[in-house]
């Protein structure tokens, strides 16, 4: 089923290197808005490489260089963008629950108040708005001077959604969310990003095929930095055209 939403992130001819290692050979892409993108390949294909590259993460790395384009709504990001700006427009959630040492409620206001968001009112609101878009107000409502530290894995997993959508962006990149958390909790954040498709455009890095294959419109598979096959999730894991692919998902590899 093809939707009509429109492009948000064209990948056109991109390379990557680190320092003289090439992790990414001739990328080409579209990243549909409200829909989520799912990227797989076994450790080390580049998958990671690739979703740091759409917020400018990997920038923050010594002697790595990208040529070819990658646009958010048609302006070149490497370009035409300021890096804070880019970042506020493309959030990103990480492997790893990294909730900040401090309170629920100050974890969530933390970039409103960085955008100069001062007013108690105001950031109460955004607050109770972002942890109810992440699925975890009604845990921690009575809770929000608790130090988010002393929340379980899956709702710290949740803070950091929270946190990642307190300052409005319209894409999120998750670097396997969920590969630190238990299957309950895992079921928790998928149902989540499922929820959050309606309002943004999801990039997802998983180990997991099954994830893939329950949360995800599109499939990109990548494999020793190259793209191998990419298209509706349902035929890539059903019907794969490329036999790389066939037996990466048939477990013959990787």
């Amino acid at each position: 089923m093809e939707t009509k939403n429109s492009v948000k992130f064209k990948i056109e001819n991109m390379d990557f290197h680190y320092g003289d290692f090439q992790a990414l050979k001739n990328i080409n892409l579209e990243i549909k808005e409200n829909e989520i993108t799912a990227l797989i390949g076994p450790s080390g294909c580049g998958k990671s490489t690739f979703l740091r590259s759409l917020n400018r993460m990997n920038d923050l790395i010594e002697n790595t260089k990208v040529d070819g384009s990658i646009t958010l709504d048609g302006v070149d990001i490497y370009k035409d963008y300021d890096v804070i700006d880019l970042r506020l427009r493309v959030g990103m959630v990480f492997q790893k629950p990294n909730p900040f040492p401090m309170s629920i409620y100050d974890n969530i206001a933390y970039g409103p108040r960085l955008n100069g968001i001062r007013k108690k009112s105001v950031l109460d609101k955004i607050v109770e708005k972002s942890l109810r878009a992440a699925a975890i107000w009604d845990e921690v409502k009575d809770d929000l001077k608790k130090n988010a530290l002393a929340l379980s894995g899956g709702q710290q997993q949740r803070i950091c959604i929270a946190r990642t959508l307190a300052v409005e962006p319209e894409v999120i990149l998750m670097d396997e969310p969920t590969s630190a958390l238990d299957p309950i909790a895992t079921l928790k954040i998928e149902d989540l990003i499922n929820e959050l498709k309606k309002d943004y455009t999801i990039v997802i890095v998983t180990h997991n095929m099954q994830q893939a294959g329950r949360i995800s419109d599109k499939t990109a598979f990548f494999l020793m930095g190259e793209l191998i096959e990419f298209s509706e999730t349902d035929k890539l894991f059903s019907n794969p055209e490329n036999k790389k692919t066939e037996d990466y998902i048939t477990g013959r590899f990787g």
